[in-house]
């Protein structure tokens, strides 16, 4: 994925490897690359193993763990917000939130259209801000994207 500034220049780019999106496959979980400028890695996303609950680690570019993010046993959002927490490396103190927020019945029912919102530090390194950007992306497409126009809600990893 590509994302551009307003003169239409690359400014992040967003690579995700095909990997099995079951939680059976420990060995193959979700992993991303985040660069900018494009070809200068600035951190990744790593999947953690985990069934009950949604979990992932921020890491920087030399794939030290910065934070974690958890997400609830039950992603569907019925007429509320869906929330990750963003935690600090050791796990015990909320530093922020990724939100899938509720647009309505009409919306939520009839388009796969969805709005996040993100909060963090003010003082949050940059490059770690693109990176739970990144990260925002890849729980959208884990847990909220339909196929065949049908949802795919289920417990935590299943």
């Amino acid at each position: 994925m590509q994302i551009m500034d307003n003169m239409g220049r690359e400014v992040i780019h967003i690579n995700r490897p095909l990997r099995c999106t079951s939680c059976w496959f420990p060995c193959c979980l979700q992993k991303v690359e985040v660069c900018s400028p494009p070809g200068t890695v600035i951190g990744y996303v790593k999947q953690s193993w985990s069934i009950c609950v949604p979990k992932f680690t921020v890491c920087n570019a030399q794939e030290e763990e910065v934070l974690k993010i958890e997400g609830p046993c039950f992603t569907c959002s019925i007429c509320g917000d869906v929330e990750f927490q963003v935690l600090s490396a050791d796990g015990g103190t909320q530093v922020g939130k990724i939100s899938k927020q509720w647009t309505g019945l009409v919306k939520e029912l009839f388009t796969d259209a969805d709005n996040f919102g993100i909060t963090f530090p003010m003082d949050l390194d940059v490059n770690i801000k693109a990176v739970l950007l990144s990260a925002t992306f890849l729980i959208d497409f884990m847990f909220f994207e339909k196929k065949g126009n049908k949802e795919n809600d289920s417990p935590g990893m299943l």
